[in-house]
This record gives structure tokens, sequence and C-alpha cells, in this order.
């Protein structure tokens, strides 16, 4: 299996890993309790949060679906994931989040690591390919 395919397959349960999270955070005194997020005061913060983190799922979903994946957006989105990882871990330190809130947050760390792994692939034959055209 190759690394590109792998890649897309990724990519594809990001979206789905994002469009839960953002429907967790749109109604966190809801669906946001099944990981035991914290109440909001006001609905603005969470429902831009989600639209945030539904934009980067649709950024996957597209990715996924190019006949080149875009090295800078895959960066970007590392960034996003181990962000989120760490972020997490330090509001569960200071008691913001429950241990439940840590559970996507790993899901975040793991989708990380896949796309830093795609990254760092000595070859990217979906490059070979773009750059003969």
């Amino acid at each position: 299996m190759n690394k590109t395919f792998l890649m897309r397959i990724a990519l594809w349960l990001g979206a789905f890993f994002n469009f839960s999270a953002a429907l967790m955070l749109a109604f966190p005194r809801s669906l946001g309790q099944i990981i035991g997020l914290p109440a909001p005061g006001s609905l603005f913060y969470p429902w831009m949060l989600a639209l945030l983190i539904g934009i980067f799922g649709g950024v996957y979903a597209w990715l996924a679906r190019q006949p080149r994946i875009d090295r800078s957006l895959v960066t970007v989105a590392v960034i996003g994931k181990v962000g989120v990882f760490i972020v997490s871990i330090i509001s569960w330190q200071f008691g913001e989040i429950s241990g439940r809130g840590l559970i996507p947050a790993v899901g975040d760390l793991i989708f990380g690591a896949v796309f830093l792994w795609w990254l760092r692939s000595e070859t990217h034959p979906q490059d070979a390919e773009y750059l003969a055209k």
C-alpha cells in the first residue's frame, strides 16, 4: 500500500473526526457532554470554534480528493493537530477539562503523527508525477 493512499484515508478520517468535534463544540450543552466539555457562558465562542474546526475538516476532505496533496496545507494540519493536543493537556492540568476531554485530543495527536509521517517521507510519487507535467 503506498503512502499517498494511506494519507488519503487519514485525511478522510481526519475530516470525519473534525466534523464530529465541531458538532460537539457547537452544541456543548448536549453533544459536548459526551466528552465532558464545560458549559459555555456564551454560545458565540463555541460556535466560532466549531466553524474553524469544520473548515479544517472541509480542507482535509478537499485534500483527500485532490490529484496532488498540498504539502503546505498538511504542514498547517500537523501544527493544528499537535497544537490541539498541547492545549488540551494544559487545560486538563489546570482542571479546565475532564479526562474524557483528552480522548479527542489523543485522536488529534495520532492524526498529527500520521500527517507528519507522510510529510517526512523521503519520496512522494505524487509530487514527481505533478512536477513531470
